[in-house]
């Protein structure tokens, strides 16, 4: 595997600039062959919706991608599993099945007969599509993650596990760093072949699917996934060391042992660095003092940042109640859309705002009430 992260300039989403940059960057990404290759694509699909909202990878990106991966020679197969993902759920809205209906290429549903895989610690379900196919292509999308802060290379491969099976991992790694010990774990046992990045439109604020369109005017890639997220992260503005996936994973040496082993080609980075884009805020992990405090005095749980639902907003869609992989969120017998939130069970993995479509649910601290 190689270091090369490649980074082109590029506004909207037009088919045949976005084409072009895509050979572009994958031939100087030194791109595996795809000659007679079956390829999975996996986008980013958090939630079916409209590609405005930038919650997912934009349907031009997905077709330009795959009629390069057609025109080398490789037959192209689509999936992904949204948080809460159904039988027959196919990403109508947000315009990647009509894509697939003009290029020819079949929908994958992951929640079909997965598989078992051996993690590092323990076992996982994973799309036994994977199993079939020779390369996995990954489409991640430009966004804030309120757990692990940004959304990237590592985290789109959360995606290759089937719907809820994805929440529980919440409830067996319940912080940011447990949380991001598994996603390498999970890279380590399955690692896509090649990145690239939709930050054409990127999402700021509170992501992956709450924040508001950036205009990031970037596509990124890589075949090397913490390469390409260092890269990504340090243009959303953050220092790349604050992300705990970059950490952990230069820490295992796995892809990269060092930043400066990274082979950057593109702009100037610092030309193409969004100063402005609002990012998660991030909270120092090293002060083990104030974690045995939090543990021991509840009530010091109120200084940290929490789910918040917005009543008003609420339709009663119980999406959140679904995800929710410690059942602390259940809705108010009395009163219509009113969502009731167990702080002590809550384990702020965020899956509510990933979830909701309402923009009723926000991360902030809040000292009183729930």
């Amino acid at each position: 595997m190689n270091n090369i992260v490649t980074v082109r300039r590029c506004k909207g989403y037009d088919l045949e600039e976005v084409y072009i940059h895509i050979s572009d960057i994958y031939n100087t990404c030194n791109g595996p062959d795809l000659k007679n290759k079956k390829v999975l694509v996996k986008p980013n699909i958090l939630l079916d919706d409209v590609p405005e909202k930038c919650i997912s990878t934009h349907p031009v990106v997905v077709e330009a991608m795959i009629r390069f991966l057609q025109s080398n020679g490789a037959t192209v197969f689509v999936g992904d599993s949204p948080s809460i993902h159904f039988r027959g759920f196919k990403p109508n809205r947000s315009g990647i099945a009509k894509v697939l209906e003009m290029t020819g290429v079949p929908w994958i549903d992951f929640s079909r007969k997965p598989m078992d895989m051996e993690l590092k610690n323990g076992n996982i379900r994973i799309a036994s599509i994977t199993r079939d196919v020779d390369l996995i292509f990954s489409l991640p999308k430009f966004k804030n993650h309120e757990l692990v802060y940004f959304t990237g290379a590592i985290k789109n491969t959360l995606g290759l596990v089937p719907g809820f099976s994805k929440a529980k991992q919440h409830a067996l790694h319940q912080n940011r760093e447990s949380f991001s010990r598994f996603l390498i774990d999970l890279n380590e046992a399955i690692t896509p072949h090649f990145f690239l990045m939709d930050g054409i439109m990127g999402m700021e604020g509170s992501g992956p699917g709450q924040g508001t369109p950036f205009a990031a005017g970037v596509l990124i890639g890589s075949v090397n996934p913490v390469a390409l997220d260092i890269v990504a992260s340090t243009i959303a503005g953050y220092n790349p060391r604050d992300l705990p996936t970059n950490r952990i994973a230069l820490s295992r040496g796995i892809w990269l042992h060092s930043y400066d082993e990274l082979n950057y080609d593109g702009p100037d980075l610092r030309s193409v660095t969004k100063p402005d884009f609002k990012r998660i805020h991030v909270t120092p992990n090293t002060n083990i003092s104030l974690k045995f405090l939090k543990n021991r005095f509840q009530f010091l749980r109120k200084l940290e940042r929490r789910p918040v639902f917005n009543h008003d907003a609420c339709t009663g869609c119980r999406e959140c109640i679904k995800i929710c992989p410690q059942n602390a969120i259940n809705m108010d017998p009395v009163r219509q859309n009113y969502v009731l939130l167990s702080d002590r069970k809550c384990i702020r993995c965020f899956c509510c705002s990933e979830v909701c479509n309402h923009n009723a649910v926000a991360i902030k601290r809040k000292l009183i009430g729930v």
